[in-house]
């Protein structure tokens, strides 16, 4: 928008302003990737945390971020990594399993997200002026490890989609202090450890469940040999384990037998939602005998967000061959492949989305270009001509020619608030309103009304500018009313000239004026409309395209028919902005008195 309404937009949209970015499907999809890679790129935990901080600011606008570890000795919580926090909050604060929002996310293995937290009797203020807070609780093999605290100065400022965020990285920082603390406690497994990290990394990097399934075979033969290996998927609608890949001997095999969860050792062990291990699979009559070759099996469970959604199955023909260190390896490993099928999962949810969000938009752009007229009316006195450009998908832009009685022709251009879908939409809306407004005589009065309709379908952060002309064939004359525009251009053989009327957005305030302008229009003159999306235009160095240069572009292609001076003036203002992509929807009217 122009200058002269900045304040009135920070006012507005300053709900949205202290709001997390929103996570499109694209943009969960690298949030995915780059948290993995920030958590598996590293055994250091402090490197981890720090990554894991700056990544998680890209998507939450968050005062304060802090990493609480559970000190099992003292069965307290201790801030571990702390962004925002005063240093002697970190050096000293211990907080109780059960005390504080932190507290009862621990105490209920539960997230904890308060809107308001002056209203919330559990909050321990740590910082002047908190709004809002969520704790997710960080999880591993069943027990709270820690909690995520995340605190803004907003209320509202957190939603479901950001919750879900943080309670990925939840996911992922849980096996990253895990690891930590084993890399710590026990260097002689350095080796293990190292190529766990690699499996995880190389895991998490994939986003194809039939791919990521692949190429798990292949890790876990990194780490532990197999005659036959196999995920099988839990699908809840049956209540059936399925096999999704097998691999035996280095060949992938298809095995269509799928084994209810009452049945075989992989039934027990999602069951039991514990590791089963078989040193003779002949003595167990829980064994589901498929391959007459396989001496001993074993079974791991796949967990996400303490769910069973499958598990990993080792068979070897040596009896006796799988140990406890085998159980704790792959069980290590069916965490991490936990995470990654879920994360698959939701890529493939997201990709199915985004393919139907992309055919939605292109449904929503042909309706919105059958809401803009098709050609412009023909006048005795007047050629029209306009032309709009949306800087996304969507544009917040629009134009309309009104017919009144009397000869008479109402010409508007409107710019909604923000861009996108939203704005689209509030402007398909306020077509409907404007028109439905032709029988009031005076661009002023068709304002207050408009504004008055708006007030009363008020949309939090959205509002409206509008510029209205009435065209009087028989005077001659454009009555002119501005509700947050840039003044329109009158070009004459005197000249050109701002027509200077200006008037408050609207759907903002109640009781809103607007005055008007007369403009006569000698044969040849021009009266130009732009939104600010044309003088708002910046190159590189932060300058904006500006009145002047309009004004200069008009002068000289005053002579020129009406679509070739929007082809000048558009070319011109594209050249300027060096062929960047536009920050905001671009759109033109022109008049010209014939």
């Amino acid at each position: 928008m122009s200058e002269r309404h900045s304040a009135a937009d920070t006012s507005q949209t300053g709900v949205t302003q202290h709001h997390a970015a929103a996570l499109g499907a694209p943009g969960l999809a690298e949030f995915l990737l780059d948290i993995s890679d920030a958590v598996s790129g590293t055994l250091d935990l402090d490197t981890i945390l720090s990554r894991v901080a700056s990544i998680t600011r890209r998507v939450l606008d968050y005062q304060i971020f802090a990493i609480l570890l559970v000190n099992e000795r003292s069965a307290d919580m201790r801030i571990r990594f702390a962004v925002g926090h005063l240093p002697e909050v970190v050096e000293n604060v211990r907080v109780g399993i059960g005390q504080g929002l932190t507290g009862a996310a621990a105490q209920n293995m539960a997230t904890v997200r308060v809107n308001d937290v002056s209203a919330d009797p559990r909050y321990i203020p740590a910082l002047p002026g908190i709004g809002s807070e969520v704790a997710v609780p960080i999880i591993w093999n069943k027990q709270v490890i820690g909690v995520i605290d995340v605190q803004s100065l907003h209320k509202n400022s957190f939603t479901e989609e950001h919750q879900r965020a943080l309670e990925l990285v939840a996911s992922r920082i849980a096996n990253a202090i895990e690891n930590a603390k084993l890399y710590r406690n026990a260097v002689a497994r350095e080796k293990t450890l190292a190529l766990l990290n690699d499996i995880s990394r190389e895991m998490t990097a994939i986003l194809s469940l039939d791919e990521l399934l692949t190429r798990t075979a292949e890790m876990v033969r990194r780490v532990i040999d197999y005659h036959l290996f196999s995920v099988l998927l839990l699908n809840r609608r049956t209540n059936k384990l399925e096999h999704r890949a097998s691999v035996r001997l280095g060949e992938n095999i298809q095995i269509k037998h799928d084994i209810p969860l009452d049945k075989g050792l992989v039934g027990a062990a999602a069951t039991e939602r514990k590791a089963v291990v078989v040193k003779d699979v002949r003595e167990d009559v829980r064994y589901v005998a498929l391959n007459p070759e396989i001496r001993s099996e074993l079974v791991i469970p796949l967990l996400y967000k303490d769910e069973v959604i499958g598990v990993i199955d080792l068979e070897h023909t040596r009896k006796g061959y799988y140990t406890e260190r085998h159980v704790r390896t792959l069980s290590t490993l069916a965490s991490q492949m936990a995470i990654a099928i879920a994360n698959a999962r939701l890529y493939e949810r997201v990709r199915l989305a985004e393919s139907r969000m992309e055919r939605e938009m292109k449904l929503a752009q042909a309706v919105q270009k059958e809401l803009l007229p098709a050609s412009a009316p023909r006048m005795p006195g007047l050629d029209l001509a306009a032309r709009t450009v949306p800087a996304r998908e969507l544009g917040g832009d629009l134009y309309d020619y009104l017919p009144y009685k009397s000869q008479r022709l109402g010409i508007a251009l409107g710019d909604v608030s923000g861009k996108g879908a939203g704005a689209a939409l509030y402007g398909a809306m306020f077509s409907g309103l404007l028109r439905s407004q032709q029988e009031i005589q005076s661009p002023g009065a068709v304002l207050q009304a408009l504004n008055q309709a708006l007030l009363e379908r008020r949309i939090e952060s959205q509002f409206m500018t509008l510029l209205l002309g009435i065209w009087h064939e028989r005077s001659r004359k454009l009555v002119l009313s501005n509700s947050g525009l840039p003044y329109p251009i009158h070009c004459s053989a005197a000249g050109t000239h701002q027509v200077r009327v200006a008037g408050l957005p609207l759907g903002m305030l109640p009781a809103a004026g607007y005055d008007e302008a007369t403009v006569a229009l000698q044969p040849g003159d021009l009266l130009v409309m732009v939104s600010d999306g044309i003088t708002e235009t910046q190159n590189g160095k932060g300058e904006e395209y500006g009145r002047t240069r309009l004004e200069r572009l008009l002068r000289e292609a005053q002579q020129q028919p009406l679509a070739v001076l929007l082809d000048l003036l558009f070319a011109d203002v594209a050249h300027f902005g060096e062929h960047r992509p536009a920050a905001d929807d671009r759109t033109v009217v022109v008049l010209r008195a014939r």
